[in-house]
């Protein structure tokens, strides 16, 4: 009998961690679901259970900036096509911008500039805080002070990183085309980190700090 009502609460717990997962729009971290289940249920062996259940299928569950979410299987995604509003581009200016932050990051405007070689206008940096995938950081320990920016778990969340790791390193962007094959010996892709603890030359942000 001991057995068999160890066996219910655990499917019960498995049920209840499937519905959080199905009815949250964010991907949802261990913590709240283990507070939302007993707590001598084994969540770690939950979630493997539901991951192999889910492999394969329609939707599968993955683990996404340190939290679990169910997903569409990739290799569907040309089966979904859906009518809806067209999200709004962004410009290959804006692209560059996220791309120097993520890789760069904390960087600031000037720096920015000095990496792309040219001028960056303060509505490309409007724009991409405006998609939430980039934030303010903290301020230069140089004159004028100036705001660093880095990435958000959103920018993770919607390019279906686990982590900043995970951004392609030189070898890949090589073979996807964004890098000419001719590049200095000295050229080389920073690897990046999004640690959320300011640096020595960084200090933190005031009220209502401007970009």
């Amino acid at each position: 009998m001991t057995d068999h009502g160890n066996s219910a609460a655990e499917a019960r717990a498995l049920r209840v961690v499937e519905a959080i997962l199905f009815a949250s729009r964010e991907p949802v971290a261990e913590e709240e679901l283990a507070a939302r289940i007993p707590s001598d249920a084994d969540l770690a062996r939950i979630l493997a259970r539901l991951e192999a259940d889910y492999a394969g299928r329609g939707v599968t569950l993955a683990r996404v900036v340190g939290k679990w979410a169910f997903r569409t299987a990739p290799d569907l995604a040309p089966s979904l096509v859906r009518e809806v509003e067209e999200p709004r581009r962004l410009s290959r200016a804006a692209l560059e911008v996220l791309a120097i932050i993520a890789y760069h990051q904390p960087v600031t405007r000037a720096e920015i500039e000095e990496i792309r070689g040219v001028a960056t206008s303060r509505g490309t940096l409007d724009t991409l805080m405006e998609t939430g995938w980039i934030r303010l950081r903290g301020r230069r320990r140089t004159p004028g002070r100036p705001v660093t920016y880095g990435t958000t778990p959103e920018f993770l969340s919607h390019f279906g990183l686990a982590s900043i790791d995970e951004l392609p390193g030189l070898e890949d962007l090589k073979g996807a085309g964004f890098l000419d094959g001719r590049l200095p010996r000295s050229f080389s892709v920073p690897s990046p980190s999004d640690d959320d603890a300011l640096r020595d030359d960084e200090d933190a942000l005031e009220d209502g700090a401007a970009t």
